[in-house]
């Protein structure tokens, strides 16, 4: 053990709960205590680096047995909220993936706990830790209100990446499961409270049990509007399928991949989910001649972090949080609302009503 390390149990080893572990393992400051997951004596795809880990099939037992400090929860949505209560209630900080919950209450629910038991709770919100997404955000606010932001990720999904899919929408819909992370990032880049949200939908697979698609659009009270697709599958279209694009008053700005002479990435592939090579910049000031005054700018982001890196960098702030006592209230509070707007899509798509947020 590590000389003052915070003892952490690894709850899910899946795509995330691996990429977490690693940071786990090493990151300084951090001493991985126990790997759980039902499944995990059966497993053969864990790195060997986590050999010599305990490793858990039970979560109660694993808590007793490992009494952590942190608990990271790396599972499926419908149980995060459950796991969350266990680690709070056994005086743990947590780490979940996002999203918090699968419900507002069972969000705010948890958000509470973190602050009665006085513990850290930081939510994977892995573009709030990306420096060109940082810069994208940066960017967005300085183009005037309103904002209109235009935003997808859609994945055409088979092999492997369809199973993960197929079993993420047991329990949530794309719309809801990524949603929550751009429009988190809307709400940074207006600072303003979402009012009016319209979802819609289509089931377009026999294999899954809700819409593996959806469509979101979101009215924020300064005026600025937004919308969000998000579709998993083998029947999905690569044509477009990563779109990030603000527009205001005073121009644009652009996520803009790939570029001249890279490789296509494919929808599927998780890194591509992050990457972005570079920015688009453009201004909207025209002379007298109705020309415009500015060129386009271009930042190049090609040195920019691996999605690793990234897992790397969300476990450093959640290490930074618990030793120097950061207040994560509106880091927290964050979570609860960018679920609130997904649910609200959702509720859209099941009732076909527009849903107005208090």
């Amino acid at each position: 053990m590590q000389n003052g390390a915070l003892k952490v149990l690894v709850l899910g080893v899946g795509n995330m709960g691996r990429s977490h572990a690693l940071a786990y393992h090493t990151i300084d400051g951090f001493e991985i205590v126990g790997l759980c997951s039902p499944s995990i004596h059966g497993r053969n795809d864990l790195p060997g680096e986590f050999s010599d880990y305990p490793k858990y099939t039970d979560f109660d037992a694993a808590l007793i047995e490992t009494k952590p400090d942190v608990v990271s929860v790396n599972t499926y949505p419908d149980t995060h909220a459950d796991f969350c209560r266990k680690a709070f209630d056994a005086g743990c900080h947590v780490f979940t993936e996002k999203p918090l919950a699968t419900t507002v209450a069972d969000a705010q629910e948890i958000v509470d706990m973190a602050k009665a038991a006085n513990r850290k709770l930081v939510i994977g919100y892995i573009l709030r830790v990306h420096p060109a997404w940082v810069e994208f955000i940066e960017r967005a606010r300085g183009l005037g209100k309103p904002l209109v932001m235009r935003m997808n990720l859609n994945q055409q999904s088979s092999g492997e990446p369809w199973i993960w899919h197929r079993n993420l929408m047991q329990s949530l819909t794309p719309i809801v499961d990524c949603g929550v992370h751009y429009v988190d990032v809307m709400c940074q880049m207006t600072g303003a409270k979402p009012v009016k949200v319209h979802g819609m939908g289509a089931k377009l697979s026999d294999e899954t049990k809700v819409q593996n698609y959806g469509h979101l659009h979101v009215e924020f009270d300064d005026g600025s509007v937004g919308w969000y697709e998000a579709g998993w599958g083998p029947m999905m279209s690569e044509t477009a399928f990563f779109v990030k694009d603000v527009v205001g008053p005073k121009g644009s700005v652009s996520i803009v991949v790939p570029q001249e002479g890279q490789e296509h990435a494919s929808s599927d592939d998780i890194d591509s989910h992050v990457k972005t090579n570079a920015i688009l910049c453009h201004s909207s000031e025209i002379d007298e001649n109705n020309k415009f005054v500015h060129e386009d700018e271009w930042i190049n982001m090609a040195d920019e972090p691996g999605h690793q890196e990234l897992c790397d960098r969300e476990q450093e702030y959640l290490l930074k949080a618990i030793n120097e006592d950061v207040d994560l209230t509106e880091h927290m509070q964050n979570g609860v609302d960018s679920l609130k707007i997904v649910v609200a899509a959702q509720e859209s798509i099941d009732t076909g009503e527009i849903v107005r947020l208090n």
